[in-house]
């Protein structure tokens, strides 16, 4: 992780009116960050990488968090308020440039595939709910 990639995170972060929402924001951002940095077809160090995210995530936020516990968030219900949030889409779309908002839908997909194939998981719920509205938002805007 660069400073650079840093920074933006965290600007993202400061954006949250109150603890829970700058958490919420900084997760989110992170992992976005993450997962689109999966699509590569470059090899990955998976445990330099994890690395990296992890202690970044320590210094931020504070132990008890990894990038895994993050991506466990990205999948659950209380990811829905902050890819709805106004004001962090905003933020995001101003500081995180390299991953479009129009992305997160299919990055929330590629992580929920990702926690199905892991966990066994069914993955039906709020996440897949929003991922269904916004696929049908998109549709209905480019049939106009």
């Amino acid at each position: 992780m660069n400073p650079q990639l840093q920074e933006k995170i965290l600007a993202v972060t400061h954006c949250g009116v109150d603890r829970n929402e700058s958490t919420g924001f900084f997760r989110v951002a992170l992992g976005l960050y993450y997962l689109s940095g999966l699509m590569t077809k470059e090899t990955l160090d998976f445990k330099q990488l994890d690395r990296d995210f992890n202690r970044f995530i320590y210094h931020s936020i504070g132990k008890g968090h990894s990038i895994t516990s993050i991506l466990q968030y990205m999948s659950g219900e209380k990811v829905v308020p902050v890819v709805e949030s106004k004001r962090f889409l905003r933020a995001f779309a101003l500081h995180c440039t390299e991953v479009p908002v129009e992305n997160i839908p299919f990055l929330l997909g590629l992580n929920l595939s990702v926690a199905k194939d892991i966990s066994k998981m069914d993955v039906r719920g709020p996440v897949a709910d929003y991922i269904e509205r916004q696929r049908q938002l998109r549709e209905a805007a480019e049939a106009n």
